[in-house]
């Protein structure tokens, strides 16, 4: 009878390459009383559609690798899993042939309960992993245009090629990033990692991106896996990546070139391959007209371009959407919400976009929770204190613009635009800039033809 253990999966494969050494029949007696199916496969290659199907963990006695053939790490991508290396002693020789950490490792005299502990540690965290992925919340594209963005993310998710995903903040560019990661064939199977670039510390770039060797310098009591090196076989989200300083985007280009890392203190290169994905609230084509922005990493991110619609361009089925999922989400025990007050969100401006949305559903939801009723009184002044509300008076379109370097800017737009007819390549020609940038200015901006004296195009 097969005993169960909570650490385990329904099932689980081990596949044994045990070379010269005699370790199957081992493995296959310390396993016996769970439901593990051991698979001698010395001379096989296992698929990643394979692994896929059913989790699945490699024990390894590394004198399959003795000939130097193979590198360790070079197998263990290939087999696309975790391996438990086994070996008569710890090999800290030739880190070209043997793997260069022995995160999982046994000697060759492994105890049942050695091997256990490594099998059930590496199943726990396969089964982490899996679970993370299923707890994402849902992909809310009810409005045309974000069903537009989301059949083209799926239409590229699988090329494997760099992408860079724009839109304002908030409006949830991390959550096309993991739909891109999820519908990748090869790369699903990895980590996410995800980066926010505008949260690095000065002085820890180096380490936190290349990670460093073992006394690289004071304090480095154990050797470090760098962003790039967590990502490997998966993909390195970078948020706010025109956040980077341009000394930063010169090493940042160096990687993706070469697919390699050096760690800090160490001389070997580490191979690597993942998928970049970026993202951006900045305009990074005129970062680069500017200089604040390296062209050929800008080249080297933008492969596939990609822009997350704001909130108020998704309108109100999506506005009202996201709130009654958020607010099912956090609190099971809230009824539907009364028409007045999916009118206020539908009619709401949320300079915030979704993150702001999922702000005012929580404290909403408090409310209820705590006091048993939708107290219109409290939810008015939830709504009272958005940073933009949507108005019936003329000009009610407009977005609040709090810095004073804006509102000149558009000011300055709106005279040109009406300096010119409101014809917008007189005006882009008229203010020096492309017809492009003037219409992304003017969407920042919330610039409308309504505001036009005269006729426009």
């Amino acid at each position: 009878m097969k005993m169960e253990n909570k650490l385990l999966p329904e099932s689980l494969d081990i596949y044994v390459w045990e070379g010269t050494s005699d370790i199957a029949d081992r493995i296959s007696h310390c396993l016996s009383s769970f439901d593990v199916q051991v698979i001698r496969a010395d001379g096989m290659t296992v698929t990643r559609d394979q692994v896929a199907l059913r989790p699945s963990i490699a024990v390894m006695s590394v004198t399959v690798i003795d000939r130097g053939e193979v590198s360790a790490e070079a197998w263990q991508k290939a087999h696309c899993m975790p391996v438990i290396w086994v070996a008569d002693v710890v090999r800290t020789a030739n880190p070209r042939i043997y793997p260069t950490e022995y995160s999982h490792i046994l000697m060759r005299d492994f105890t049942c309960a050695e091997l256990r502990m490594l099998v059930f540690r590496l199943a726990a965290e396969m089964q982490a992993m899996s679970q993370s992925d299923r707890k994402l919340p849902p992909l809310i594209a009810q409005s045309e245009c974000m069903q537009e963005l989301v059949a083209e993310a799926e239409a590229f998710a699988d090329c494997g090629s760099s992408v860079l995903i724009m839109g304002e903040t908030g409006v949830g560019k991390e959550r096309i990033a993991q739909l891109l990661h999820q519908r990748h064939g090869r790369f699903r199977q990895g980590p996410f990692v995800a980066v926010n670039c505008g949260a690095i510390p000065d002085g820890l770039f180096e380490s936190l991106f290349f990670g460093h060797a073992k006394g690289a310098f004071t304090g480095a009591l154990l050797a470090h896996k760098g962003y790039f090196e967590q990502a490997d076989g998966g993909t390195l989200f970078l948020d706010e990546i025109g956040d980077l300083p341009l000394y930063q985007q010169v090493k940042l280009l160096r990687v993706l070139e070469q697919s390699t890392v050096t760690r800090l203190g160490s001389q070997s290169e580490i191979k690597l391959d993942f998928r970049l994905v970026a993202a951006t609230n900045r305009n990074l084509r005129e970062q680069v007209q500017q200089d604040m922005f390296r062209a050929d990493l800008y080249y080297r991110l933008a492969v596939i371009e990609l822009r997350v619609p704001n909130l108020e361009e998704r309108g109100s089925v999506d506005k009202i959407a996201i709130f009654t999922a958020l607010l099912g989400q956090t609190y099971d025990e809230i009824p539907a919400a009364p028409d007045w007050l999916l009118d206020m969100v539908s009619t709401s401006r949320f300079a915030g976009n979704v993150r702001e949305l999922r702000n005012v559903a929580e404290r909403i939801g408090i409310i209820y929770r705590q006091l048993g009723n939708w107290d219109r009184s409290r939810i008015d002044r939830v709504f009272a204190g958005l940073g933009t509300l949507a108005r019936s008076s003329e000009g009610s379109d407009l977005l609040l613009v709090r810095k004073k370097g804006e509102l000149t800017e558009r000011n300055r737009i709106v005279a040109a635009l009406d300096a010119n007819g409101w014809r917008r390549q007189d005006t882009a020609h008229a203010i020096g800039i492309s017809r492009k940038v003037l219409w992304e200015k003017m969407r920042k901006f919330q610039i409308a033809d309504t505001e036009a004296v005269g006729e426009v195009e």
